[in-house]
């Protein structure tokens, strides 16, 4: 089991750049699947970026070549740099933990992070 928590969200102009972190510690880090979500106001959550625990990530369209994932092992941290924000990248951001570890039974373990604001103003 992890306990996901995210830092880093905030206001920032169209066009900036922001770096979210994810620390998720007690448990083994880099056995899970790390992922970023987002849900904006009146819309459903969607996934933004995840990152196997191997080390190959998956973007949304709508952030490739703007958003990039990466983990670092050491520090049980997940990390999202978001540069050339726009202002429809405003939302919540949620780190997401996911164990495979008994997909053979037929179960999936997901852990959630609170949540982070991002706001980008035009």
């Amino acid at each position: 089991q992890v306990q996901p928590v995210e830092s880093g969200g905030g206001l920032v102009q169209a066009g900036g750049s922001l770096r979210l972190s994810c620390s998720a510690s007690g448990g083994t880090f880099n056995r899970y699947t790390m992922g970023w979500y987002r849900q904006a106001l009146g819309k459903q959550r969607e996934l933004v970026a995840d990152i196997t625990s191997g080390g190959s990530p998956n973007y949304a369209d709508s952030v490739k070549g703007r958003f990039t994932i990466s983990r670092d092992n050491a520090k049980n941290t997940v990390y999202l740099q978001m540069n050339s924000l726009k202002p429809e990248d405003t939302a919540v951001y949620y780190c997401n933990a996911v164990s495979f570890r008994d997909v053979l039974r037929g179960r999936t373990y997901e852990y959630w992070g609170q949540g982070t604001q991002i706001t980008v103003s035009s």
